[in-house]
């Protein structure tokens, strides 16, 4: 068969009162029809072909789609299917000239049309199936949050997370069911929720209000120092955020942090945009354990942590379109090793504290070519009854752009 052979429809809680004559017919005339068991019962008057069921894991319900090529294949999917839905799952391997999308409003677009927010004002979080603490570089004051959860342990896990964070003071509003015959929508205080009995189906929407001393994480790089659990390795903030800008962060990319001490680097390399990737690797087991912490922490619980010495560990690793060394530069295969694996056009990064590893980069420097900066910074310290300048170890850094 040729043309569009899989058709998306979107449905929503209303079931069939809610589909067009367009979407109705698609359905009824599909020889297989794949959906959840809510989705094919709320189609189940309309439909003639086959019913398949969603299989864990999900991955080969997809493979199931693809096989039924050459025949009218119909997936059902919540709302906008390519709005955090399986439609996005579906074209990265499926010819979009091969598909027809009929979508239906999405939970997002259904609770800011009930609450009156404008959805280029609010940040839109899917957290269904993904890690709660994704939602912490949104909490800032005044901001207005929608967050899809998994089920009705969500809002009270979200509560939780926001009165630990220091935002008990928010206000979440948990819109249930929206569009069906069960919808409810309730507000509480977060270090006050006590709501029960939740929908399963729901979506929260936050009202972050911060209490003194709340996480707020800013968004320029070089957050405190602070913010880090550390044992004292660590790019310290000033130095941070000039290393960030060399490195240069471009949507979609990956980032090898190598020696990466307390992962700061590749966690405010992954919160300057939610395409970017890192990986921290970690010869000591106990600081990659609190690099893990740091990134859950800091909202970017997707970081990659791989314990073992570089340059064996480096093995196997996606080839990265940037590279920062912060530790363990000096020693043998390291450098060359990143240089190899960087992407045509990347960019790699070194900095140096220890004589041992400037004169490794004094070396690249003159062999490649690059950029070559001394990174000095003092802060006023009290020296006795008066107050000076107390300087921190320099820094040589080496930036250089892979031809």
């Amino acid at each position: 068969m040729t043309g569009r052979w899989l058709s998306i429809v979107g449905i929503g809680e209303d079931g069939l009162d809610g589909l067009s004559r367009a979407a109705r017919t698609t359905v009824g005339e599909a020889e297989i029809v794949f959906g959840g068991e809510r989705h094919l019962a709320l189609v189940a008057p309309i439909v003639s072909g086959e019913t398949h069921v969603w299989q864990s894991p999900f991955s080969s319900s997809i493979e199931a789609v693809l096989a039924a090529q050459g025949h009218k294949v119909c997936v059902l999917a919540s709302g906008d299917p390519f709005h955090y839905g399986v439609g996005a799952t579906l074209s990265r391997r499926v010819d979009p000239a091969q598909m027809l999308v009929i979508p239906q409003p999405s939970a997002f677009s259904l609770a800011a049309g009930r609450l009156g927010w404008p959805l280029q004002e609010v940040a839109c979080v899917s957290l269904h199936g993904r890690p709660i603490d994704l939602i912490r570089p949104h909490l800032h004051p005044a901001a207005r949050i929608l967050a899809l959860t998994s089920d009705e342990h969500g809002p009270g896990a979200l509560a939780a997370l926001l009165v630990e964070a220091g935002f008990g003071r928010s206000i979440i509003t948990v819109l249930e069911a929206l569009g069906g015959p069960d919808e409810q929508i309730r507000s509480q205080m977060a270090d006050g929720f006590m709501l029960s009995e939740i929908n399963p189906l729901n979506i929260c929407a936050i009202t972050v209000a911060p209490l003194p001393g709340a996480r707020v994480l800013p968004l320029t790089p070089g957050l405190d120092d602070a913010l880090f659990e550390h044992d004292g390795q660590i790019t310290k903030r000033d130095i941070r955020a000039v290393t960030l800008a060399a490195l240069g962060p471009r949507r979609h990319e990956l980032l090898w942090d190598i020696g990466a001490g307390s992962g700061s680097i590749g966690i405010e390399w992954m919160l300057a945009d939610p395409g970017l990737r890192a990986v921290a690797i970690e010869s000591d087991p106990d600081r990659a354990a609190r690099i893990m912490r740091n990134a859950r922490k800091l909202g970017v619980p997707e970081l990659r942590v791989v314990t073992g010495k570089a340059p064996l560990a480096l093995t196997g690793l996606d080839a990265p379109h940037a590279i920062f060394v912060g530790g363990g530069g000096s020693h043998p295969g390291v450098m060359d090793t990143a240089i190899s694996a960087l992407q045509s056009g990347g960019r790699l990064v070194a900095n140096a504290v220890t004589l041992e590893m400037e004169q490794v980069l004094l070396a690249l420097y003159a062999e490649h070519g690059g950029e070559l900066v001394r990174l000095s910074v003092a802060h006023a310290a009290t020296l006795g009854a008066v107050r000076g300048w107390r300087p921190a170890m320099p820094i040589t850094q080496w930036r250089w752009s892979k031809p």
